[in-house]
C-alpha cells in the first residue's frame, strides 16, 4: 500500500510541474526565422506561433512547443520563414495587359495603347478577373499585402478578400471620361461610396487614388484629399515618374510636381497615422527640396525599379530618400509595363539600379532591399505597426521560401539568397492574416485552374478589342 501512495504521489508531483501549453491555431517552423523586427533578429532554426489572426511568439521551435499547443504545425524546416512582401504600387486588373505593348516609353505606352485598349476593354468583368489573377500570382510569390489603383475598384476589393490577401485599394480619379466614371465628381461619389463598403475592413483599406498632377486639375486633386480626409483613409497619386511630367509642371506652374502639390496644400499635415496617409509612386524626378517635403509631410513613396527602367523613365534617388529618413517601400507597379508582380524580382532590380546608378557596390545592400520589400513597404503604407515584420501582436502574414534548388545552393548568408537568388516561385508556403492561402505550392483560396482559364478567354477578347 506504500509503494503505491509513493507511485501516486510522484506522479502527481510529475503532473505538476508539467508546463500548461496554450491553445493556439497555427505554428509554422523553420530552418531559419527572418523576424524583420527592428534588432533584425534571425533564429535558426526558429517558430512562429500564431493565433486566430495575430502572432502570440517568435521563438526557437522548442521554446513555442513547450508553451503553446497548436491546431496545425507547419514545418518547414528546410525552408526561411519571413514577413510576407509588401506590394506599395500596382494596377492589379492590367495583368490581362501584359504583353500587350512594349519597348515604348510611358506617354506614348499610354496615350497610343493603354488607354485605347481601357477605353474598350475594361468592365467589371475585365477587373474581377484580371484581379483574380494578379492575386494568383501575388500569392504565389510571397506578396501578402499589396497597394492598388485602378477603376471598379470595389470588384478589386472583393476579389482580393475572396483570395484572402491584405490590399490598400484605391479608386481611380481622372479627368477624362474612364470605364466606371464620366467625370471627376462621378468618380469622387463612387469613391466615396467604396469607402463606406470598406471602412474598418479586416483586410481591405479603401484608399482615393487621384491619378497624377497632370490628369486632374486643382480643384479634383484638393476634392480627392478632403473626402480622404473626411473618411480618414489613405490617398495614392503618381508623383514625378517621367521628366515630362517634371516639364509640364515646370511650364505651367513653375514649380516641381512635389512643390506644385505642396503649394495648393494637397500634401496636408504630417500623418499622424489616425489621419490621411498619403502614398506617391515613383517619385523619380525630384530633387533635394522635393525630397524634404517629403519627408516633413510624412509621405510614403513607392520605388518601382522595373517599371521605371523598362519604360526609361528614370532612377529614382533611392539613396536620397534612405539619407533623409523618408518611408520609402517597393512596388512592381502594374504586370503591364513590368512585366510580372514578383517582388524578389523587385529587390533585386531596386539592389543592382541603386549599384549602378551610384557607382557604389555598397548602395541598397541586400539587407536594405529585403527591408524595402517587407517593413519598409509597410511604413510606406501607413500601416507598421500590423504588418512588416514577424513580432508579438502583429497580424499573422508570412510566407516560406524553399532553399533547396541548385541555384540556391550553397546556401551562406539566408538575406543575401532571398535578394540575389530567390524568385518567386520558391516560395512554398502563403500566409494572410492567420490564413493559409497557399501550402506546398498547392492553392487554398483559389481554384488555379479556373483562374488562368478565365483570363486566357479574356484576353482573347481583349486581343479582339485592341486588333491583335
Amino acid at each position: 500500500m506504500r509503494a503505491n501512495l509513493v507511485t501516486i504521489v510522484a506522479a502527481v508531483g510529475v503532473l505538476a510541474v508539467q508546463p500548461v501549453r496554450t491553445p493556439i491555431s497555427l505554428v509554422v517552423v523553420g530552418k531559419t526565422v527572418l523576424t524583420q523586427n527592428i534588432r533584425r533578429q534571425v533564429l535558426s532554426p526558429g517558430a512562429v506561433a500564431i493565433n486566430g489572426n495575430a502572432i502570440v511568439d517568435v521563438d526557437a521551435p522548442t521554446t513555442i512547443a513547450l508553451k503553446y499547443r497548436a491546431g496545425e504545425t507547419i514545418n518547414a524546416r528546410d525552408e526561411i520563414v519571413l514577413p510576407g512582401l509588401v506590394n506599395t504600387h500596382t494596377h492589379a486588373p492590367m495583368v490581362m495587359y501584359r504583353g500587350l505593348a512594349d519597348d515604348l516609353a510611358l506617354m506614348e505606352w499610354l496615350n497610343k495603347y493603354i488607354f485605347p485598349a481601357e477605353a474598350k476593354t475594361v468592365s467589371p468583368e475585365m477587373v474581377r478577373v484580371g484581379t483574380r489573377l494578379a492575386a494568383l500570382e501575388m500569392i504565389e510569390s510571397g506578396t501578402t499585402t499589396y497597394a492598388d489603383m485602378y477603376y471598379f475598384e470595389e470588384e478589386v476589393a472583393r476579389v482580393t478578400k475572396e483570395a484572402g490577401l491584405r490590399g490598400v485599394l484605391g479608386e481611380t480619379i481622372i479627368q477624362f471620361p474612364v470605364a466606371d466614371a464620366k467625370t471627376p465628381i462621378e468618380g469622387l461619389a463612387r469613391t466615396e461610396r467604396f469607402i463606406k463598403l470598406y471602412k474598418d475592413d479586416a483586410l481591405i483599406v479603401p484608399a482615393v487614388a487621384p491619378h497624377a498632377m497632370y490628369t486632374n486639375d486643382k480643384a479634383t486633386l484638393l476634392a480627392s484629399v478632403q473626402l480622404a480626409r473626411r473618411y480618414g483613409v489613405p490617398v495614392i497619386i503618381h508623383l514625378a515618374e517621367t521628366e515630362n511630367e517634371l516639364k509640364t509642371a515646370r511650364e505651367k506652374y513653375q514649380m516641381t510636381p512635389t512643390a506644385y502639390l505642396e503649394s495648393i496644400g494637397f500634401w496636408g499635415p504630417p500623418s499622424d497615422r489616425q489621419n490621411t496617409h498619403t502614398i506617391a509612386a515613383h517619385g523619380v524626378w525630384v530633387n533635394d527640396e522635393d525630397v524634404a517635403i517629403l519627408k516633413r509631410r510624412g509621405i510614403g513613396v513607392s520605388h518601382n525599379p522595373e517599371s521605371n527602367m523598362k519604360l526609361s523613365s528614370g532612377t529614382a534617388p533611392v539613396a536620397m530618400y534612405l539619407a533623409a529618413g523618408v518611408a520609402l517601400g517597393l512596388g512592381t507597379d502594374g504586370a503591364a509595363s513590368n512585366n510580372d508582380l514578383d517582388m524578389f524580382e523587385a529587390m533585386r532590380q531596386a539592389s543592382f539600379l541603386a549599384k549602378h546608378a551610384t557607382g557604389d557596390p555598397t548602395a541598397v545592400p541586400a539587407q536594405t532591399a529585403l527591408d524595402l520589400a517587407t517593413i519598409g513597404g509597410a511604413r510606406a503604407l501607413g500601416m507598421e505597426r500590423l504588418i512588416g515584420s514577424l513580432e508579438p501582436g502583429k497580424r499573422a502574414d508570412l510566407i516560406t521560401v524553399s532553399m533547396n534548388s541548385a541555384r540556391q545552393t550553397p546556401l551562406y548568408d539566408a538575406v543575401s539568397h532571398l535578394v540575389y537568388v530567390t524568385r518567386g516561385d520558391d516560395v512554398r508556403t502563403t500566409i494572410v492574416d492567420g490564413k493559409v492561402l497557399m501550402k506546398d505550392r498547392q492553392m487554398k483560396t483559389l481554384d488555379r485552374a479556373a483562374v488562368i482559364a478565365d483570363a486566357n478567354r479574356l484576353a482573347g477578347r481583349v486581343k479582339e478589342a485592341v486588333g491583335r
